[in-house]
């Protein structure tokens, strides 16, 4: 048997446990072209086209590979990744320590701005996006990009994110939510007690060493103080050293309640940008990306008809869009006005009528074969948690009632953790085929009772 065999042998058994890990985009966009190259003592040398994908695979999904490998249990204990061309590894683990305070959270590679649909109502928006990705620190920093829920700044804010890593991917650029830095900080200052390392400090160099930091759903700091001033001194470190900062809020800087106001005049100081709902014709745009996203044909009178009436965000009419996909799948019929104004007829009908939350819970339940007591509870067990997140996913799609209502039926949680259940879950549905499944099973299970 030739060496490169043997060197696929391995790599395919650490293959198969990440394609069982990760989600299929993630997987078939970084995973799938990496070739294993030689064997270096017990650690298996990997090797890709590009120092982009390098960059993302070991900032992103370095420990997912080691977790795989570890499962696989073939004699390899780690691995070394080189660039195609390049003589030295780009990733060796014994040089790693450097790297440790910079892990970046992973970022849809479907956000870009390629795929972002601009308009009037968010031209000014997006062009501002797109020169801070390409001259970070130089124009407006801080740029502070508000609106209401569903309108994209996620979207702009993985774009730069993305533009960044392709187009310099010698910057760090780190993205996160408000939510995530502030457990982060809660964690630093807790767990530091009796730990052998200083993970307060661990914390501030991995937010103060970067290029350029995204922070989305900066409303959240309203009533927290400490972080406030964890987040005014992170503020001052980047901006004295001309890095780039963007943050993103569903108010402008004075509406965050109780929001210090050193903090407020910082983030005044750049530029505030907001983005406004799309008008008609954006609309129709942005459904036809949809479309082509989802490989779907839609004639241009059902796009006019899904964009009309559809309210104010992107969201409400991604979600029109997906009934009407849903329908076409469900009773394998090519999308038409008819078909169109039936799903929709049936979804307002059944959703607003006959959907309680307590047919949601009882769906989750029985689909992933758990007591309700548990799916309500606290337990942090992933098995546990996930079922949560898309039972309050599909409460916030399919019932039209308030979050702290929703938050109320899951157990007594706040209106934040329902908002954080509904990104999350959102975000993986566009991502993860197994989860888009078993959310696209439990509806029809709810719609068909």
């Amino acid at each position: 048997m030739s060496e490169n065999n043997q060197y696929e042998i391995l790599w395919k058994a650490i293959r198969e446990n990440l394609e069982q890990t990760l989600a299929h985009i993630t997987f078939t966009t970084y995973i799938a072209g990496l070739r294993p190259v030689d064997v270096d003592g017990t650690r298996i040398v990997l090797q890709t086209d590009t120092e982009f994908f390098a960059k993302t695979i070991v900032h992103q999904l370095k420990d997912k590979i080691k977790a795989a490998i570890t499962k696989a249990d073939t004699g390899i204990t780690d691995f070394v990744l080189k660039v195609e061309g390049d003589d030295e590894p780009y990733y060796r683990p014994d040089e790693d320590e450097s790297e440790e305070d910079y892990t970046p959270v992973a970022v849809d590679p479907r956000y870009t701005f390629e795929s972002f649909v601009a308009g009037k109502s968010n031209e000014f928006v997006f062009a501002a996006a797109q020169s801070v990705a390409k001259n970070p620190g130089a124009n407006f920093n801080p740029l502070y990009i508000y609106g209401a829920s569903g309108l994209g700044k996620t979207h702009l804010l993985q774009s730069i994110a993305n533009y960044v890593n392709l187009h310099k991917p010698s910057l760090r650029v780190l993205y996160t939510t408000c939510e995530k830095f502030i457990n982060e900080l809660i964690d630093s200052i807790y767990l530091n007690k009796g730990s052998s390392r200083d993970l307060q400090a661990k914390f501030r160099s991995r937010y103060r060493n970067v290029d350029i930091l995204l922070i989305d759903d900066v409303q959240f700091l309203a009533k927290k103080q400490a972080v406030q001033e964890e987040l005014f001194h992170t503020f001052n470190a980047l901006q004295s050293e001309s890095k780039q900062i963007v943050l993103t809020s569903d108010v402008p800087p004075k509406e965050i309640a109780t929001l210090e106001e050193r903090l407020r005049t910082r983030f005044e100081g750049g530029l505030i940008a907001d983005i406004q709902p799309p008008d008609a014709e954006t609309k129709i745009a942005i459904l036809k990306q949809k479309a082509f996203e989802r490989k779907a044909i839609v004639p241009p009178d059902v796009l006019e008809f899904l964009a009309r009436d559809s309210g104010t965000d992107v969201r409400t009419l991604e979600g029109r869009l997906t009934k009407v996909v849903f329908a076409s799948k469900l009773h394998e019929k090519p999308i038409t006005m008819e078909l169109a104004m039936t799903a929709l007829r049936e979804a307002v009908s059944e959703e607003h009528e006959t959907v309680t939350s307590d047919k949601i819970i009882g769906s989750v339940c029985s689909f992933y074969k758990i007591s309700r007591e548990n799916l309500l509870g606290k337990s942090k067990k992933k098995e546990l948690v996930q079922p949560r997140q898309i039972c309050a996913y599909l409460m916030c799609e399919i019932m039209n009632i308030p979050l702290v209502s929703i938050g109320e039926v899951m157990g007594g949680r706040d209106h934040t953790t329902v908002i954080h259940s509904r990104e999350k879950i959102a975000n993986l549905v566009k991502v993860n085929d197994r989860i888009a499944k078993d959310v696209e099973d439990i509806r029809n299970m709810i719609l068909k009772q």
